[in-house]
């Protein structure tokens, strides 16, 4: 047992990930929020931005977990199973606009939702729409805003089954075709 007998466990490292590189698996994705009923993806290049939304919704009681961009969202999302994914827009090796669109293209993710919060002009609103995601939130925001959102698209979630169960069915179905 990690710290020796009769003493508690020590906590997991938590080392942010990098804007250039990606360190995974790593301990840093997930942290457990006792009772959260759904847990978010946050997808943003911004440690600060990150950090901002991570406490906003855990106050809230959901569970976050964080990826650097796009290319780091589409390593752990099949790991973590969100609920809901939040994406930046401008991220380097992969944007927020391309990660929607390889999400909204793999059947296990399809049924995702997906919200923008970025500094969004039309054209990143309009190419969202494009592939498909649910909502946008502009960069500042005000966390009631973000709550509210996120709250949204996870409960719409609910209303079709969890992430997991959905992530199920889609093995299923493959394990049958193959």
């Amino acid at each position: 047992m990690p710290g020796g007998p009769g003493r508690a466990p020590s906590p997991p490292r938590r080392a942010e990930v990098g804007k250039t590189r990606t360190r995974w698996p790593t301990s840093t994705y997930s942290r457990g929020v006792p009772g959260a009923s759904r847990r978010v993806l946050v997808v943003d290049d911004n440690k600060v931005i990150r950090q901002l939304i991570r406490v906003n919704l855990e106050l809230e009681g959901f569970e976050v977990v964080t990826a650097a961009d796009g290319a780091e969202c589409l390593e752990v999302v099949h790991q973590v199973r969100p609920d809901v994914v939040t994406l930046d827009v401008v991220m380097p090796r992969l944007d927020g606009i391309r990660t929607a669109g390889r999400l909204r293209a793999d059947p296990r993710t399809r049924d995702l939702p997906l919200a923008i919060i970025s500094a969004c002009g039309q054209y990143e609103v309009d190419a969202g729409l494009g592939v498909g995601v649910d909502a946008f939130l502009s960069k500042p925001f005000e966390p009631a805003e973000l709550v509210g959102l996120v709250r949204r698209l996870a409960e719409r979630r609910a209303g079709e089954g969890s992430a997991a169960a959905g992530y199920r069915d889609v093995e299923s179905r493959a394990e049958q075709a193959g």
